[in-house]
């Protein structure tokens, strides 16, 4: 049996990190980063956290990559620019969720984003399964029957999941337009413009260094790392796959909310984790983008 080529023709073992792989790893590092934020809202206000954290990240970004300036086309503008006001808007009103709502409830509600992706861009009646039963997990998650329901929280936290499934077309789209992660010294900038308008004015007279220091720690967790791995995860997956992937966003959500936040989930909540663990896995089975597609992506990285 031959060795298999790989596309820059060289032989040998293919070790690669399977696509679902490096979405995981980027929802784990995107729930770390929400949950060790909210000492930073509580000083400088969620907006201010996005634009700090967002204005950081740019700039780690800018260090290590260069701008791929010259490979933009005036046709790419509209897209680069409409996924880095998706990129602000869903951080800041993420942060303006969690800061009013469990950690856990508003990853569910966030969540309806990509599933509504995954809902519309599936292939066949069989797709549809997935997202459905996602969706009673959501449910599940939220429990909108209690009292004490949120109603900004909850509509910070709709507003997300809007900028969200904005987000997974979009960075797939410039995923397969450029290679690399450059694209991302392009968006993350706008991103932090986008989240300036209500940041600074938030965040004003409550810069210390040591919030610029925690700032900078928590743009590791996000933006650099989770944006960088998604960008190359969408680049060999279907927005369908990776939408319905994300379905486990919530249960890391809740796992983290009750191991760093002490945020109890109810009996409900721990069904609903199950049901969109279930969904998750079982999209990630047939998440792999045409394999030519795949191919002539890597051929280019």
């Amino acid at each position: 049996m031959t060795a298999p080529v790989s596309s820059r023709g060289r032989r040998g073992p293919a070790l690669q990190v399977p696509a679902w792989g490096l979405a995981v790893t980027a929802m784990l590092s995107i729930q770390l980063g929400s949950a060790l934020s909210l000492d930073l809202i509580a000083a400088v206000g969620p907006a201010g956290t996005g634009w700090l954290r967002l204005s950081v990240g740019a700039l780690i970004l800018l260090a290590l990559v260069r701008p791929p300036l010259r490979s933009v086309r005036r046709s790419d503008v509209p897209t680069l620019l409409g996924l880095g006001i998706a990129t602000g808007l869903m951080s800041v009103a993420f942060l303006a969720a969690i800061e009013r709502i469990p950690l856990g409830t508003a990853v569910a509600i966030e969540f309806l984003g990509p599933l509504t992706v995954a809902a519309l861009r599936g292939r066949g009646r069989r797709a549809l399964i997935w997202p459905v039963v996602a969706l009673l997990g959501v449910v599940l998650l939220t429990e909108p029957w209690h009292s004490d329901f949120d109603a900004a929280g909850v509509s910070c936290a709709g507003l997300a999941a809007l900028a969200w499934a904005a987000y997974i077309v979009l960075t797939q789209r410039i995923g397969d337009r450029f290679t690399g992660v450059g694209t991302l010294s392009l968006t993350v900038p706008i991103a932090a413009g986008t989240a300036a308008i209500v940041g600074i004015p938030q965040a004003a007279g409550h810069i210390t260094p040591a919030i610029l220091a925690a700032a900078a720690g928590l743009a590791i967790l996000l933006p650099v790392l989770p944006f960088a791995l998604e960008l190359l995860a969408l680049r060999r997956m279907t927005p369908t796959a990776f939408g319905t992937l994300m379905a486990v966003e919530p249960a890391l959500g809740v796992l983290l909310g009750l191991l760093i936040l002490h945020q109890q989930p109810s009996a409900g909540q721990v069904v609903g984790i199950l049901l969109v663990v279930l969904a998750g896995a079982a999209a990630q089975r047939h998440g792999d983008r045409d394999q030519q597609s795949a191919e002539r992506m890597d051929s280019r990285a």
